[in-house]
């Protein structure tokens, strides 16, 4: 009876473990189903050593561009042969590279990953490039703009059929959030780029250019009667004061983008005068001005289509606006035509529904305050 139960164990311990291989492995073959940012940075450490891991690397060392970075929006996952022929024209083409939505810290931190398991040098050779260019890429205020080089108006105009925005110092999506995070992941001796054995030289430039973007985020947070408050998506690159970027991306206090602004303040240690004061002044804000009683949902309109509308509901969590007046602290909203309109239901179906008015970001700041507010207070005994 004993033996017989200890086969029966032994049956099911090793269907469980062929049943947790099969799943794992189905994760691993579904890359090409999955987004760009998730198979650069997401999957399990060895399939960055496999066969499709190192086709995905040599689209991705195609397309960086001579100046050390990369383009935006490209799923390097996905694209075939034609598309390296695109590549080496946008070299051409198109000099500036771009931290937006993401790029060319994404495609740093996959090149990261892949000499941890291939131990290539070109993926080193590349991640020192890509380093270069954002290091070269920051302002002497401690600011990063969207593009680097700075694109010209005449190229932005007919490029992006907009009014020149991206030599601002960008806060929008979390664009220079996220550089920031990766230049203290290289001086901080982060795991995930060990194996690159970065050399002090560099880890210094890091550190010192994460100070400066410090110094930069102190001192674009916009401050009503003299008290911190939070930050615009953009900022003037030579006033500081916040700016316009595209027609429905007007001036205001961000609910979206300070969040992340403030949760990068509140990881750094032993934290300075000026940046509790920048924390304390955020989260009143975030406090004072979320919105109770309301939430979003999807419906089909009268015309029958997918629709995004604001419905109340007592129990929904806070939520706030994305763009907030600078005057009123009011949330607003704008179709392309650049006009501000205090309901989203007065704005264009295709603005209301391809962009994110309304944002709950903020939550997880009030929710890591007090544990912060502890660690502070011990500190300063």
């Amino acid at each position: 009876m004993k033996t017989k139960a200890i086969a029966l164990l032994l049956l099911f311990m090793t269907g469980t473990m062929s049943s947790a291989q099969n799943n794992r492995q189905n994760r691993q073959d579904d890359y090409l189903e999955r987004r760009w940012s998730q198979v650069a940075t997401q999957m399990e450490p060895e399939w960055y050593g496999s066969d499709d891991a190192r086709r995905v690397a040599e689209t991705v060392l195609s397309f960086q561009k001579e100046i050390g970075g990369w383009e935006k929006n490209q799923p390097y996952h996905q694209l075939e042969a034609d598309s390296l022929k695109s590549a080496l024209l946008q070299k051409t083409t198109r000099k500036s590279a771009t931290i937006d939505n993401g790029s060319t810290i994404t495609e740093l931190r996959f090149l990261a990953n892949m000499h941890a398991q291939t131990k290539d040098g070109r993926y080193r050779k590349a991640f020192e490039k890509g380093v270069q260019f954002i290091l070269a890429a920051q302002y002497r205020n401690g600011g990063w703009p969207q593009y680097y080089p700075v694109r010209s108006t005449r190229d932005e105009i007919s490029t992006d059929k907009t009014m020149p925005y991206s030599m601002h110092i960008t806060y929008n999506d979390n664009a220079m959030v996220n550089v920031m995070r990766f230049l203290r992941d290289i001086y901080s001796d982060n795991e995930a780029f060990r194996s690159l054995d970065i050399n002090q030289s560099t880890r210094k430039k890091a550190r010192k250019a994460f100070e400066k973007g410090i110094d930069c985020i102190l001192n674009t947070q916009i401050r009503i009667d003299n008290q911190p408050t939070v930050w615009c998506a953009q900022h003037d690159e030579k006033t500081l004061a916040p700016a316009n970027a595209r027609a429905y991306e007007l001036v205001s206090f961000s609910g979206s983008e300070s969040a992340g602004i403030t949760l990068l303040l509140m990881e750094i240690d032993n934290s300075s005068k000026r940046v509790i004061e920048a924390v304390n002044g955020a989260v009143k804000w975030f406090d004072t001005n979320k919105i109770e009683g309301i939430r979003l949902e999807r419906i089909i309109n009268e015309e029958g289509q997918k629709d995004l509308v604001v419905v109340k509901d007592q129990n929904a969590p806070p939520i706030w606006g994305r763009f907030n007046d600078l005057e009123t602290g009011k949330p607003f909203f704008c179709s392309r035509d650049g006009i501000k309109r205090e309901t989203m239901a007065e704005i264009s179906h295709e603005r209301r529904n391809g962009y994110g008015w309304y944002t709950y970001a903020p939550a997880e700041v009030l929710k890591q305050y007090p544990a912060w507010q502890k660690t502070i207070i011990s500190q300063q005994r």
